[in-house]
């Protein structure tokens, strides 16, 4: 069975503000025809300072989506949960738990770019240690215990117990999903072992399966019971459908190469960050490497069919792609590919 996800992060170089805000409001369009049309998730990124207009704010493009669809899960990873306050973010998170009736999962990450932590003014050393505490302090606020420091009541009189004249308060409101919204931690080893001591679930950074086994083995030690795992699935990052692949390419590749050249910026060294893997410099390299297809929808029929394909993801908007490219491929998927492979 194949999974098939659309994913918005809203890069779009050189769009002015009506362009972008057009983005965003088909992105919902587009959203709510995937779950019409019957897609299994939409997912959300999250990266912040980028000229491009990478999303910078998934929990407000994720409680908009939820807010036009019913039913279709909506994933945002990863959460760079560093640069929050854990406590508002435990409120965010709750709040947007019971708008989308418990559909958000969340993948949180400590991230891979030092210039967003000093954007934040957030200290780029111990941001492990850092997320670590953070959700110590969130599952706290949603199990119902107070967090936060002691606050004063001048009113109050407590004689000679000064703590009595203080209290702390609770998160409200509790989530909507018990005993909390569904939460991986994403990331390699570290993530691995920092999951398994909490007792969190765990999404992979590769598709590794030593980094499973290090997870599981650690959830075990601190007495905890393995959890999910979401490992990443083999094959190109983004797919598009085309009646003409080769006229899509010739009229959109430079959007696609927009793209990847924008996450090759980020990547220090030889270190994996994003799941987007590409050293294209031209169009025509960037289609010959297979990291963004495009094909027919015959094509990616049979390419399911056979085995080939165990994971559909699309990026309709991707690198600033037309609207009525975007809505051409979606079309696509939508009324032929998805019952030809269903």
């Amino acid at each position: 069975m194949v999974f098939v996800v659309t994913r918005f992060d809203f890069r779009a170089p050189g769009a002015g503000p009506a362009e972008r805000s057009d983005r965003y409001r088909a992105a919902l369009d587009l959203a709510r025809y995937a779950e019409e049309t019957g897609f299994d998730a939409v997912n959300l990124s999250e990266h912040h300072g980028s000229e491009d207009g990478y999303l910078p704010s998934p929990l407000i493009a994720a409680s908009a989506i939820a807010a036009v669809t019913s039913r279709i899960p909506i994933s945002v990873w990863a959460v760079i949960a560093p640069l929050y306050d854990p406590v508002r973010l435990a409120e965010d998170l709750s709040v947007l738990d019971h708008i989308s009736a418990g559909r958000v999962s969340y993948t949180f990450g400590i991230g891979y770019r030092p210039a967003e932590y000093a954007l934040h003014s957030r200290q780029w050393r111990g941001r492990g240690a850092r997320l670590e505490a953070q959700l110590t302090t969130m599952l706290a606020a949603w199990r119902g215990e107070p967090v936060g420091d002691p606050v004063d009541d001048p009113t109050a009189d407590s004689g000679d117990d000064p703590a009595a004249d203080s209290q702390r308060l609770t998160v409200t409101p509790r989530p909507f999903s018990q005993p909390h919204p569904l939460i991986f931690l994403g990331g390699g080893a570290a993530a691995a072992r920092r999951a398994g001591r909490l007792g969190m679930h765990y999404q992979p950074q590769l598709d590794d399966p030593t980094l499973e086994t290090l997870y599981r083995d650690t959830c075990r030690a601190h007495g905890h019971e393995p959890g999910l795992v979401v490992a990443p699935v083999p094959g190109p990052a983004t797919v598009f459908c085309a009646a003409d692949p080769d006229q899509f390419w010739s009229r959109h590749g430079h959007h696609l190469l927009a793209d990847a050249r924008g996450y090759r910026e980020w990547h220090v060294g030889d270190e994996r960050g994003s799941f987007v893997q590409s050293e294209a410099d031209t169009v025509d390299h960037l289609r010959a490497e297979g990291v963004y297809v495009v094909a027919t929808p015959d094509d990616l029929v049979r390419r399911v069919r056979d085995g080939e394909l165990g994971l559909l993801a699309t990026h309709p908007l991707c690198g600033g792609i037309p609207l009525e490219a975007a809505w051409e491929s979606m079309r696509l998927l939508g009324e032929v590919v998805l019952p030809g492979i269903r």
